[in-house]
């Protein structure tokens, strides 16, 4: 599946919302199958290119993604309806930044029943692979994706739909998608040291832990009830109190600078459910300590569908 292909995401990316202005009948199923042909024509073309299901294209009575509904606003988020939500999701991802705006600009022109809603670029800075991990660098300064899987075969555990789960049968082998805007506050957080930011945190810049277990070893949290060398409102220990049992989520996520100031991370994440992997750990991260720093803007929740065409006649079939 595209949006699993390989370990370490790839440095550049754009995702589009889309909308439908005619979601009944059957022109609105030619309409989405024609788009779906679109991103599978791009896919692969130098490119990784996917297609994800908001839930407002889904009619009464269709069978849709048990989980699948409109992001509700967490603790903090202002969320702005422009940047917000969509009936589709398409994403392009690749090596250079001028193949993935290229593709995505000839995707919007094809797709001439569609309206774009919203759309943001990413970049991954200082992207590489390490240890089996795929590893960037963020607006913060810090180094992130050592919690990913580091194989294929974790990667689908962790994000694929199974059968038995409760939900329709054309969604297994399917992903939930998270989008998430989040707006670094870079100047403010710039006036810290870097030991605050690090405590913040809950790491070292380079990934190492503040207790001194070596960074591809994971934690004992327990062992540090008071939170005297890693502080019990740090970024990574509320994200996963038990290191050794992470969070059921792959995080594929870009930094982005619009200019003025408007920068930070275009927040992307994929799980088999939605309730036990992204919503449970941002109730955990309530009350962190990097709080005052992030302001989310924008993003939605949507599903990917597995790699065939049989999605489409479910979705127009009540």
């Amino acid at each position: 599946m595209a949006h699993l292909r390989g370990v370490v995401p790839a440095a550049y990316g754009r995702v589009m919302a889309l909308d439908l202005p005619d979601r009944g009948g059957a022109r609105a199923a030619a309409d989405v199958r024609a788009l779906w042909q679109v991103v599978a024509d791009a896919d692969g073309r130098g490119v990784d290119v996917w297609l994800a299901l908001g839930g407002s294209i889904f009619g009464q009575g269709v069978q849709r993604p048990r989980g699948l509904r409109e992001m509700p606003s967490f603790a903090g988020d202002v969320l702005d309806p422009a940047q917000s939500h969509g009936d589709v999701l398409v994403q392009v991802v690749g090596p250079a930044a001028d193949a993935v705006h290229a593709v995505a600009e000839r995707i919007q022109e094809q797709a001439v029943a569609w309206r774009v809603r919203w759309q943001m670029d990413g970049f991954r800075a200082e992207n590489r692979v390490e240890d089996g991990k795929g590893l960037a660098l963020n607006l913060f300064h810090f180094t992130e994706g050592f919690g990913n899987p580091g194989t294929q075969r974790e990667l689908a555990d962790q994000a694929l739909v199974r059968a038995g789960q409760g939900e329709p049968g054309w969604a297994v082998g399917g992903s939930y998608q998270v989008v998430r805007i989040v707006r670094f506050a870079t100047e403010l957080w710039d006036k810290d040291s870097v030991g605050e930011q690090e405590r913040i945190i809950g790491r070292r810049r380079d990934g190492r832990w503040l207790d001194g277990t070596p960074t591809r070893e994971e934690p004992n949290f327990a062992a540090d009830p008071q939170g005297k060398l890693t502080p019990l409102d740090a970024h990574v220990r509320l994200a996963a109190p038990d290191r050794r049992s992470p969070p059921p989520i792959v995080r594929r996520s870009y930094s982005y600078d619009r200019g003025d100031g408007d920068k930070g991370l275009v927040f992307c994440c994929f799980q088999r459910d939605l309730v036990q992997g992204f919503e449970a750990t941002q109730k955990r991260l309530e009350g962190e300590a990097m709080g005052k720093y992030l302001l989310t803007t924008g993003g939605g929740y949507f599903f990917v569908p597995p790699p065939s065409d049989a999605w489409i006649d479910a979705l127009f079939t009540a």
